[in-house]
C-alpha cells in the first residue's frame, strides 16, 4: 500500500481546486436583479420538474439539485423557479476556464463550474499556490460578477475537500503534513464518491469520520467495499497519487433509480423514464457534452437486468430527442414480465465543446510554496 510522498525526496504537487459558487443560480441572480436575495431553483416547475441548482437562499430551506420541483417547493413555498439557460452557463464557463489558462496549462475540468488546477510550475513566477488562488478568485469576481470557492493542497482529493470548507466565496488550504489530520475530522459523507448508501454501510461499520475509517483495517475495507476499499484506504490518510490529466475524456453520463415499490405498468415506468431524462440532460448540460448513443438499464425484481441502446449517426439534437430515443428503447420492452425495481439512462460516445488548455507540460520539481 502506498505511504504519503516524502516532500524532500520527490516535492509534492500544488494543486488548486476551484468551485463556483451556487453557478447556475448565481448566473441568474447576477442577470436579473429581481432575483438577488431570494430562494431561487433552475429547473422546471412542473409535476415532473427537478432541480437543476438552488440559490444559497433556496438551500437554506433544504432545497438541493436532483431535487423534484414539488417537493422543493413544499419544502420553500416562496421558492422562485427560473428555466435554465445552459448556452449562457456554458458561455460563463468559457470565460472561467480562459482565466485559468492564464496561470497553468495543466487544467482539468469536471464540469461547467469546477475544475482541478496543477499550478506546481508556477508559470508565472507569483510565488506561492495560494496566492494563485486568489489571483483567480479575485479575476472570476471581476470579470464575471460571480464568486468562486477553492482549495489549495498537495492533491486532488485535498484540494476538493478544501474547495468546500469556507463555503461560499471561501478559501481553505491544507498544506503537507496536515493531511491526515484534517481527514481524521471530517465526516465520511464529505468524501468524494461516498454516497448515502455507502455511508449506511459505514455507519453499520461503526465508521462515522476520517479517524473511524483510518482504524479500519484494508482487507475489512475490501470485504465491504470491494473495489473502492483501496480508494477509501488512502483517502483517510489524506494520499491521491492522481495527477491533474487536461482534457479528461468522459465516457458517458447517466443517472440510475432505484424505486421502494417496484413499476410494472407501462405509464408508471414512462413517468419514471421522464423523471431521469431530466436529470440526465440537466448533468449533459452541466458537463458540457453531447453524445451519439442512449442506454437503457432495467433491472426487474428478481435482479435481472435488461439493457437497450440506440446510437445515431450524429450528436442527440436536444432534450426531446434524448427522451424520445428513451422512451422508444422502453416501449420495445413493454409488457415486461415482472415489475422493475431499478432504472437508468446514460448518454455515451460523448464529444465535448468545451475549450480547455494544452495538456503537454514540463514535469517539474515541486518549489513553489504554499
Amino acid at each position: 500500500m502506498e505511504h504519503a510522498p516524502d516532500p524532500a525526496a520527490s516535492g509534492f504537487r500544488k494543486i488548486i481546486h476551484v468551485d463556483m459558487d451556487a453557478f447556475y443560480a448565481s448566473v441568474e441572480q447576477r442577470d436579473d436583479p429581481s432575483l438577488r436575495g431570494r430562494p431561487v431553483a433552475v429547473g422546471g416547475s412542473s409535476a415532473r420538474g427537478v432541480v437543476a441548482a438552488a440559490s444559497y437562499e433556496a438551500r437554506a430551506y433544504g432545497v438541493r439539485s436532483a431535487m423534484p420541483s414539488t417537493r422543493a417547493a413544499r419544502q420553500c413555498p416562496a421558492l422562485v423557479f427560473v428555466t435554465p439557460r445552459f448556452d449562457v452557463y456554458r458561455a460563463v464557463s468559457r470565460q472561467i476556464h480562459a482565466i485559468f489558462a492564464d496561470y497553468t496549462a495543466l487544467i482539468e475540468p469536471l464540469s461547467l463550474d469546477e475544475a482541478y488546477l496543477d499550478v506546481t510550475a508556477d508559470d508565472r513566477g507569483i510565488g506561492s499556490a495560494t496566492r494563485i488562488a486568489e489571483r483567480i478568485r479575485q479575476r472570476i469576481r471581476a470579470e464575471t460578477g460571480l464568486t468562486a470557492s477553492a482549495g489549495v493542497s498537495y492533491n486532488k482529493f485535498l484540494a476538493k475537500l478544501a474547495s468546500d470548507q469556507n463555503k461560499p466565496d471561501g478559501l481553505c488550504v491544507i498544506r503537507p503534513g496536515e493531511g491526515a489530520e484534517f481527514v481524521a475530522r471530517l465526516p465520511v459523507a464529505r468524501f468524494h464518491g461516498v454516497g448515502p448508501r455507502g455511508v449506511q454501510r459505514m455507519t453499520a461499520l461503526g465508521v462515522q469520520t476520517g479517524a473511524d475509517l483510518r482504524a479500519v483495517p484494508l482487507d475489512v475495507l475490501r470485504t465491504h467495499f470491494g473495489a473502492q476499499a483501496d480508494y477509501l484506504y488512502r483517502a483517510a490518510r489524506g494520499i491521491d497519487l492522481r495527477r491533474v490529466e487536461p482534457d479528461r475524456p468522459r465516457k458517458s453520463v447517466g443517472a440510475e433509480r432505484t424505486y421502494a415499490h417496484d413499476i410494472g405498468s407501462g405509464p408508471g415506468l414512462r413517468d419514471a423514464l421522464a423523471e431521469i431524462v431530466e436529470i440526465v440532460w440537466q448533468r449533459i448540460e452541466k458537463a458540457g457534452v453531447r453524445g451519439r448513443t442512449v442506454t437503457l438499464k432495467l433491472r426487474s425484481a428478481d435482479f435481472q437486468t435488461l439493457t437497450r441502446a440506440r446510437s445515431l449517426p450524429r450528436a442527440v439534437a436536444g432534450i426531446e430527442e434524448f427522451a424520445g430515443l428513451g422512451r422508444d428503447l422502453l416501449d420495445g420492452l413493454l409488457p415486461l414480465r415482472q415489475p422493475v425495481r431499478l432504472m437508468g439512462l446514460t448518454l455515451s460516445a460523448l464529444e465535448t465543446d468545451r475549450q480547455v488548455a494544452d495538456d503537454a507540460a514540463p514535469e517539474g520539481q515541486a518549489s513553489l510554496p504554499f
